[in-house]
């Protein structure tokens, strides 16, 4: 590289958060029609973050007994979301008290609106319909796109 040439920069790898369903989706059922994303994932071309209760959330969730989940695979699913999801401490989330966030219906998902917006997330992947009716809402004051995992590529300039 020659001295006097500016270094080419690198831009931050965009910064995702990906609800619980699309988690089991993911990591639990293996739905290849997120493969795309799971690649991006493991690749590092996106950072996936979730935050404490977040993760709590999946946690719990690992324990329904209507999913085919035991208490023998149940850590591995752990790891595998623990090694592709960063669990950002309270201290890394930005609050912003400049920009009011839309209430969602299911109080439950606001949370994933708040880590999306401390985060400074790119992109809210979502299947829950009350999270996707604000999709709008949101992409109207510059904040996070929402959308479907169905809907998300990952962006040109970080390939897998």
């Amino acid at each position: 590289m020659h001295p006097d040439l500016p270094t080419p920069i690198t831009p931050p790898r965009p910064r995702i958060v990906i609800d619980t369903n699309v988690c089991l989706d993911l990591f639990v059922f293996r739905d290849p029609r997120w493969q795309g994303l799971m690649d991006a994932l493991q690749s590092g071309a996106v950072e996936a973050v979730t935050r404490a209760d977040c993760r709590q959330e999946w946690q719990m969730v690992l324990h329904y007994s209507h999913l085919p989940i035991s208490d023998e695979t149940r850590p591995g699913f752990n790891a595998a979301y623990d090694a592709l999801i960063t669990c950002l401490a309270p201290e890394a989330l930005t609050p912003r008290t400049d920009i009011r966030l839309p209430l969602c219906t299911d109080r439950d998902d606001q949370k994933f609106l708040e880590l999306a917006l401390g985060a400074h997330a790119a992109t809210l992947i979502t299947k829950d319909k009350a999270l996707l009716k604000l999709a709008r809402k949101t992409a109207k004051i510059g904040l996070f796109a929402i959308i479907p995992p169905q809907a998300w590529v990952i962006p040109a300039s970080h390939p897998v």
